[in-house]
């Protein structure tokens, strides 16, 4: 499986968590057991750009990891804002880029997060990066026998083995993927309104009938046992301009740096997954059977210290707490709303903005009151400030492009 040389591994984490050590720990145990610790042809190296505004936290809070886990890994690059800033003077003393420049690579944001990782990894001659996301965890979550019955993954070893022949692997995710709470529909909110939401809301991955089905589930995401014992890869076909990937348990290959896209997102919006998901035409993406649990309402952290539930919980919009995750969520998708439709139908643009701000106008009132919260009439006025600036947005995501491409040319002449 790992012949030939040694592999350089990059296990890559974009963080703000304070719960980030027992994840850690939690998947270093997991390398341990499938047998990546012990294989000397193979080097894992963890790389964390921690935001300790996030949820203020420390630094202490990423990098004390325990003496008996560190040496399990072969080395630990932790990347804060300083030494994001001292990067940044280096490659502008070497004139490589301006200040302008490293600010759309190396600005705020989880791309920006995700660029600092994937910039170090290639810099310090990774031959694979794997993405992990620290509410995502090495265990998959299935309902056949009318209870959850848990089962561990192998996660990094999958990506390992398969991405050598692919530009990008791609796992599975499972448990509360989505923010959107189970709704119980009533005349203030009917299905044909909820639905109407989505829509206007969502892009080609969250749809409605995938958010219907999870819905049917208590907000859950159960594993298909079929992938789980399958051991098949499939190529990720191009749907809408696009081979959807999301930004954990995602493999990337490095040993052709030119081959490797930055990741971006419109300022204060997510999406960066989606918009490198966009550049993929011509790179080959494995989807790989391997799943996470994603603890998306971060209610199961008790699953990092061996308790597993016989029933996963429904997320009901009944606490302020799940509401206003859903509301947060809601108008981080309608910021990249209007760049995702410029970058992929942009022949009629003008078109879907209409439908989707009619749509807005005529459900708004009855979510605002439903969830018992005024401030999600706000979706409207977001969609359009990003629909005003959409055209700078798309000319920022090919500025950080090209902006990379220098980065790495200065990468391959070192």
């Amino acid at each position: 499986m790992y012949k030939g040389k040694c592999l350089k591994i990059g296990i890559g984490f974009a963080t703000g968590r304070k719960s980030f050590q027992k994840v850690l720990r939690s998947y270093i145990h997991n390398w341990k057991e499938s047998g990546l610790v012990d294989n000397n042809k193979i080097l894992l190296n963890i790389f964390v750009a921690y935001d300790l505004t996030y949820n203020k936290t420390n630094k202490k809070d990423y990098i004390n990891m325990h003496p008996e886990l560190a040496e399990n890994i072969d080395g630990a690059i932790y990347i804060g804002k300083r030494d994001i800033n001292e990067e940044i003077e280096n490659l502008i003393k070497e004139n490589i880029i301006n200040h302008t420049e490293a600010g759309k690579i190396f600005g705020k944001g989880y791309a920006s997060q995700r660029n600092a990782v994937l910039y170090s990894a290639i810099k310090n001659d990774m031959d694979y990066l794997i993405f992990l996301d620290d509410d995502e965890y090495p265990v998959a979550v299935t309902n056949t026998q009318k209870n959850a019955v848990w089962g561990g993954q192998h996660v990094l070893s999958t990506h390992i083995k398969n991405i050598g022949q692919a530009d990008l692997t791609h796992g599975y995710h499972c448990g509360y993927i989505s923010p959107i709470p189970f709704v119980e529909y009533n005349d203030t909110m009917t299905e044909t309104d909820f639905r109407s939401f989505i829509e206007a809301i969502s892009n080609d991955i969250l749809n409605w009938d995938n958010i219907k089905t999870v819905m049917n589930n208590g907000g859950v995401t159960y594993a298909d046992t079929t992938i789980l014992v399958s051991n098949k890869t499939k190529e990720v076909q191009e749907v809408n301009h696009a081979k959807f990937i999301s930004g954990g348990n995602l493999g990337i290959n490095l040993t052709d740096p030119h081959r490797v896209f930055p990741f971006y997102n419109p300022p204060g919006a997510r999406g960066e997954d989606t918009f490198l998901s966009t550049c993929l035409s011509e790179r080959k993406v494995l989807k790989v059977p391997c799943y996470t649990f994603h603890d998306g309402f971060s209610t199961y952290n008790h699953l990092l210290e061996g308790v597993l539930p016989i029933r996963l919980k429904f997320i009901k919009a009944d606490n302020e707490q799940i509401v206003r995750r859903f509301y947060n969520a809601c108008i981080g998708w309608i910021r990249y709303k209007p760049l995702l439709l410029y970058i992929t139908q942009q022949h009629c643009y003008e078109e879907k903005i209409e439908k989707i701000r009619q749509q807005l106008k005529e459900v708004l009132p009855g979510i605002c009151t439903y969830f018992g919260l005024q401030e999600f009439i706000n979706i409207l006025a977001e969609l359009e400030k990003y629909n005003n600036n959409v055209k700078k947005h798309y000319e920022e995501f090919i500025e950080t492009q090209r902006i990379w491409v220098k980065m790495m040319e200065n990468l391959s002449k070192d």
